[in-house]
């Protein structure tokens, strides 16, 4: 794996953010080898060259102890906006593992989002820090369907591993829940896709799913994705493009009703999937006080 100069690992500090109440993110590694055909990071706008090729940055850890020692408020780190923190890789460098046991040691929280089931290699860490501050785990799902995940993420773990990991980190107190999304117009966005995947989150134990019922498409993705749509499922890519045209946002055709259904079901099983339940519920806890400079 190629190394790569870095000067800062982790962002500024947001107050109430409304993407899981993250306060800062932090991005280990550059670029995915996922394949997911979907990926918005693959956007010419992030200026990632060799997207499927994994990059980390040169002295991780060395900056992120630096990092987090002169920060002056503590709160909850977001992981896996850009990449995924347990890329393959992660599991000989271990990069991410070091930077939990950085985030226990100096009492931050953290935001876990990944395709990975190496994720439950780091229950030990992430208890530890649940003791003394905010910690959640979020898995993404799009489909229930091995074969098809296959197809869409075909070198993340399947579907079946993904829940296997939601009922480990849920079992052993983790607060855990699921991305639906995206979910992919036609192919995806059907109610028995969405009931299954449903299902089996609340069999294995997910505290919450939070879902987007469409995908977004922008300049060089959008031809990634009709590539692979041609290659995987040729019929689709019409109606694409008949639907949409160059639009950014493709949501469901679908949506209202998906959603309605969605809503009923989780409100059923007692599910959360409202962004602020989720995040008062995982953070409800804990207090953050500022540092003084002084």
């Amino acid at each position: 794996m190629e190394f790569i100069p870095a000067k800062t690992i982790i962002s500024g500090y947001t107050e109430n953010n409304p993407w899981f109440g993250n306060n800062y993110n932090m991005n280990i590694y550059k670029g995915c080898c996922h394949g997911c055909i979907y990926c918005d990071s693959r956007s010419e706008c992030y200026r990632i060259d060799e997207f499927d090729k994994v990059r980390a940055k040169e002295n991780t850890l060395a900056i992120i102890a630096r990092e987090l020692k002169s920060k002056r408020r503590t709160g909850v780190i977001g992981m896996g906006a850009m990449s995924d923190p347990y890329n393959p890789f992660e599991e000989q460098y271990r990069l991410t593992r070091g930077a939990l046991e950085l985030i226990n040691t100096h009492r931050f929280g953290v935001s876990i989002a990944t395709k990975s089931d190496l994720v439950t290699r780091d229950i030990d860490l992430l208890s530890s820090i649940k003791k003394h501050s905010p910690v959640l785990v979020k898995l993404t799902v799009t489909t229930a369907d091995d074969a098809l995940c296959s197809k869409i993420e075909p070198y993340a773990p399947v579907a079946s591993r993904r829940f296997k990991a939601v009922r480990e980190l849920s079992l052993n107190g983790i607060f855990t829940g699921i991305l639906l999304m995206p979910v992919l117009p036609f192919l995806e966005d059907n109610e028995d896709n969405i009931s299954n995947i449903i299902d089996l989150a609340y069999e294995n134990g997910t505290k919450f799913i939070y879902p987007a019922f469409g995908v977004t498409l922008r300049q060089n993705q959008r031809e990634w994705f009709y590539n692979k749509i041609d290659e995987h499922f040729p019929s689709i890519r019409q109606k694409y493009v008949i639907q949409y045209g160059n639009s950014y946002k493709c949501s469901s055709p679908r949506a209202k009703e998906l959603w309605k259904f969605f809503k009923s079901r989780c409100d059923q099983l007692g599910i959360l999937y409202k962004m602020a339940d989720i995040i008062n519920e995982y953070q409800q806890n804990y207090l953050y006080e500022q540092i003084s400079m002084f």
